[in-house]
């Protein structure tokens, strides 16, 4: 159904752009700050979620031991937007027992982030590597895929989230890169072996360090 527009309409239209056209400067002005100022508030609130975000691990000051933490990014973001970021841990693996420490290991997420991420440590583990089963590459990560995974000494393979964050070293220190889709077949000749004849990957009775 089409409509027919008189002269007031047309002319309350025209009155319409007209206004939008000629705003006041002052309002331009007011407009572009207000957008600068959320983009600035919106960046520095994606930059404290993307490096704080995630398991962490730290050494402990107080037994010089692996700790598995996680900050609290929410707090750490909020701080930030008054230029005067302030760190604070919502998690530690030696929590509750030493609950009420004073923190002293966040200087080691402040000053190196990157290198307490879990996700980050595991990247640059697999960087340059082959899956210890299939031989393929691991290739580069990306964060919508699924992930490669870790073959340990005992023959069982773990995704990330099973390996404890205070673990983490010492578990990359034996483990071999497995690919994810070696993976699910390990998984399964573990689970159930009489289900899965696989030959096209190497057996592992000597283990996944025996040489082949």
């Amino acid at each position: 159904m089409s409509t027919r527009w008189g002269k007031p309409q047309v002319a309350d239209a025209l009155h319409s752009v007209v206004w939008d056209v000629n705003m006041p400067n002052g309002a331009v002005v007011l407009i572009a700050v207000a957008a600068a100022l959320v983009g600035i508030a919106a960046w520095r609130l994606s930059g404290a979620w993307f490096r704080y975000h995630g398991r962490m691990v730290v050494t402990c000051p107080e037994n010089q031991q692996p700790a598995g933490v996680s900050v609290d990014t929410r707090h750490a973001a909020a701080t930030g937007l008054s230029g005067a970021q302030e760190l604070r841990l919502s998690g530690c693996s030696r929590w509750p027992e030493r609950a009420g420490c004073g923190q002293q290991c966040l200087s080691q997420i402040e000053n190196a982030p990157d290198d307490c991420l879990v996700r980050s440590i595991l990247v640059r583990w697999y960087a340059g590597k082959n899956c210890a089963w299939c031989g393929q590459p691991i290739g580069d990560i990306h964060a919508v895929e699924a992930k490669p995974t870790v073959l340990t000494p005992d023959k069982a393979s773990m995704e990330w989230n099973e390996i404890p964050a205070e673990r983490l070293r010492d578990t990359l220190a034996t483990a071999l890169p497995l690919c994810f889709s070696c993976h699910i077949a390990n998984t399964m000749l573990r689970k159930h072996p009489e289900l899965v004849i696989d030959r096209s990957r190497p057996s592992l009775s000597g283990g996944p360090h025996s040489p082949r």
